[in-house]
């Protein structure tokens, strides 16, 4: 190791399901370094500069630089735009005294990768998603430290390291916690539940199946938490908010370890994050993969389904006809439930962030 105190700047941003990695390594890293000097970069219009700060990290932004994917002015500009927000990120890593550079992905990363390159500093990469983005495409032409949290992602030199989390959901025994995330989400304690949530910000197809098949799920005896999203309620037919027997709306809940514990059956989209997380807890998943993107969803759900643990079906077939025929057998067959969180669980990886936090402190020794 190096004779000062290691600077580790991680960067990545835009989503939840970059950021969310990037902090459960900032964490991982604190406990192996207490040391260390770390910095988290990201773009002044993500969801970084609210969740980055409210974790304890202190963040510094540079521009945003997309890449257009088509012939248009946008792409004209791109040289300059990306050269500003390369200069940018130099001055972060100078001003840093980096010993290394950790990305994450999201559009902040293809200029600080470049940067780092520029000044010989030790670039760490991890990938979430079975299809990688652009950045760090680009990013592990640089490095030969690449992790990914799925095994077939196709990255040069990957390791598969699984999905950094926070603890709580990693170490999250749902049996023994199951009473009390109950409890505290207003669930009956003996009764199905199946929990429905369509991530950060939720998802309007998952919500109208729902909200079509609230009568049909209380009939067959089960209850229902549904996690709409902010600023996503589900309305009824005189605009007010829904409310059914047995069913309950959210637009957000502090901490998914509870919806983890307490659900006999999560419904969720497969964003990379959902997927290893679900399968590190060990809960059985209905997942419905976003319709629209480059497909990475459906990629991102395969090894769990094939091995058992969650079922695929796709949006435009996620009606409530499906939930009756498909769903409500599912939440009732315990059995069932049982083999699927079993094989989920043997799926999971929950050492993620203190796998990533040593190849990041090898590389600053390296």
């Amino acid at each position: 190791m190096t004779s000062k105190n290691p600077s580790i700047v991680l960067a990545g941003g835009g989503t939840a399901g970059h950021i969310s990695p990037l902090l459960a390594i900032a964490a991982a890293l604190r406990t192996a370094s207490p040391e260390a000097a770390i910095l988290a970069v990201g773009t002044p219009s993500g969801m970084e500069t609210r969740l980055v700060p409210a974790a304890g990290v202190e963040l510094a932004t540079i521009d945003r630089v997309p890449f257009p994917r088509k012939p248009s002015a946008d792409l004209l500009r791109l040289p300059g735009r990306l050269a500003g927000a390369v200069r940018q990120a130099g001055a972060i890593l100078d001003t840093a005294g980096a010993d290394v550079l950790v990305g994450v992905g999201g559009y902040v990363c293809t200029p600080m990768y470049l940067a780092a390159r520029k000044r010989r500093i030790p670039i760490v990469i991890h990938e979430a998603n079975a299809r990688p983005g652009l950045a760090n495409r680009v990013g592990a032409m640089m490095t030969n430290r690449v992790a990914v949290a799925l095994d077939k992602t196709p990255l040069p030199h990957a390791t598969h390291v699984g999905m950094p989390m926070r603890t709580e959901i990693s170490g999250l025994d749902r049996a023994a916690t199951r009473a009390a995330a109950r409890a505290a989400l207003g669930l009956d304690p003996a009764q199905p539940a199946l929990i429905v949530t369509g991530g950060s910000s939720g998802a309007q197809s998952i919500n109208r199946t729902i909200a079509a098949a609230v009568r049909q799920l209380a009939a067959a005896g089960i209850q229902t938490l549904h996690i709409t999203g902010r600023g996503k309620t589900v309305l009824d037919d005189d605009g007010g908010p829904l409310a059914a027997d047995g069913y309950r709306q959210v637009e957000y809940v502090d901490g998914m370890e509870l919806a983890y514990a307490a659900a006999d059956v999560l419904l969720a989209r497969s964003g990379a994050a959902t997927v290893c997380e679900v399968a590190a807890v060990g809960v059985p998943a209905v997942l419905v993969p976003l319709p629209i993107g480059n497909g990475e969803q459906a990629l991102n759900a395969a090894g769990l389904v094939a091995a058992g643990g969650a079922l695929l079906v796709n949006d435009r077939d996620f009606t409530a006809d499906w939930v009756a025929k498909e769903l409500i057998p599912l939440v009732v067959d315990q059995p069932r439930l049982a083999a699927m969180a079993a094989s989920s669980y043997r799926l999971g990886i929950r050492n993620a962030d203190q796998r990533m936090a040593d190849l990041i402190l090898e590389a600053v020794a390296a």
